[in-house]
């Protein structure tokens, strides 16, 4: 089982990258698990036509521990197993804290154990990387980590502060940086501004996405890019990623 934690600041088009290539995976014969990890809860939203999935800390409020795997785990296009983690009521609790509760009980209920997924992708939100949104990074979740970044100044700021928490815990034996993923934004200098975060913790960029109103067009439709339009330039661009996330993590 190859578990990757995908990472990246608020509005990136994160969610939107890993349910494509969460989809490209699946297309390719594995079976895989996409695990939303952002109080929002709609990091699988696009894979299930806009149908949300009862998030673990809701089931856990609602009934202790009265439900089964199949109340969390629910199937999306291209038989992704999907999860939202979930978040604390407004004004109420921890996000991060939330996440760990989340991650525990599907680890208590046996999750990985019993729907055997080849690749599990954690879809984490990346403005802050503290509490429980380092734990997808801890030993046992996740093994590589990859964040998804564009050249706007904020969303670099971002990345580097996420790559700056794996160097801090790179002694205790949690997840490596994988490398970057860039969402061209189609700011100045952005192929070199992403290659400079890159170089400054000796990593690369792994893959490389353009601008396309496809995958806005298809968001419209509440569906990913790979359902909506799977013979598009923009789908072999995520497919092509798929590729190189999966060479990355096995090399």
């Amino acid at each position: 089982m190859i578990k990757l934690a995908v990472y990246g600041k608020g509005g990136i088009g994160k969610s939107t990258t890993i349910s494509n290539v969460a989809a490209a995976l699946a297309k390719k014969g594995y079976k895989v698990m996409q695990i939303g990890c952002d109080p929002k809860a709609d990091s699988t939203i696009l894979l299930r036509h806009g149908e949300p999935v009862k998030t673990v800390l809701d089931l856990v409020r609602e009934r202790r521990d009265d439900f089964e795997l199949s109340d969390m785990v629910k199937t999306g296009f291209n038989g992704v197993l999907c999860v939202e983690a979930g978040g604390p009521a407004p004004g109420l609790g921890c996000a991060g804290r939330g996440i760990i509760a989340a991650l525990e009980k599907l680890e208590e209920k046996g999750a990985y154990r019993v729907y055997q997924p080849d690749i599990v992708l954690y879809d984490v939100l990346g403005d802050v990387v503290c509490g429980g949104f380092s734990m997808p990074m801890r030993k046992g979740y996740a093994d590589q980590v990859f964040i998804v970044t564009s050249g706007e100044n904020m969303s670099i700021h971002a990345a580097a502060n996420i790559a700056m928490a794996l160097e801090h815990f790179k002694n205790r034996g949690y997840a490596t940086l994988g490398g970057l993923i860039l969402n061209r934004r189609n700011v100045k200098r952005e192929e070199e501004k992403v290659q400079e975060l890159a170089d400054d913790f000796g990593s690369r960029i792994v893959g490389r996405l353009n601008r396309s109103d496809l995958v806005q067009d298809a968001e419209e439709d509440r569906k990913c890019l790979l359902e909506a339009y799977p013979d598009s330039d923009m789908a072999g661009e995520y497919e092509l990623l798929a590729d190189q996330i999966l060479q990355s993590a096995g090399s």
